[in-house]
């Protein structure tokens, strides 16, 4: 729960208010903001250029925490869904951090890093072509998929995502 401070209301009388902790849209203009629960600014209140970079995108199917994901075209429209190394017009283009359902507005992240657990320290993390969404430190070889190097592991929790040029297999 955010602090909480004294505004002056539309009737003149004083209101207290709750500081956002995240932001992003023009209903959130000329609010005070507050520190997340790790001490930090939220991404979603910070300038374009400052923090890590985001796009809200329609998601096509229901997105769990962490999926990487991939960014199309659906008709004119641009969507977001899981991405997955057993088909080759599905490569990782960004990550959510929350869960999404499919048809809500997904905060993508297209740089910075993608949270985990258990990660190996300096080791490469590839797109998986086992769960959609996912990552794992085997490269796919099956014949039609994409090997597609996502980042390495920078701590046991994040991942540098930079994601590579996917090689479709042979």
């Amino acid at each position: 729960m955010a602090d909480k401070f004294l505004q002056v209301g539309t009737t003149g009388n004083l209101e207290e208010k709750e500081a956002i902790v995240v932001g992003g849209s023009a209903e959130n203009a000329g609010s005070i903001v507050a520190l997340d629960e790790n001490g930090k600014l939220d991404d979603t209140v910070m300038p374009v250029g400052i923090g890590a970079e985001t796009k809200v995108i329609t998601a096509s199917e229901n997105l769990s925490a962490n999926d990487v994901v991939n960014i199309y075209d659906d008709a004119g429209a641009v969507k977001v869904r899981k991405a997955d190394a057993t088909d080759d017009t599905k490569p990782a283009h960004g990550y959510v951090k929350e869960a999404v359902t499919s048809g809500s507005q997904a905060v993508v992240y297209t740089d910075a890093y993608l949270p985990g657990t258990g990660l190996t320290v300096g080791s490469k993390y590839f797109l998986s072509a086992e769960t959609p969404g996912a990552v794992t430190t085997t490269p796919p070889s099956d014949t039609g998929n994409i090997a597609q190097v996502i980042g390495v592991a920078v701590s046991t929790t994040d991942i540098k995502f930079e994601p590579l040029v996917p090689i479709k297999r042979a």
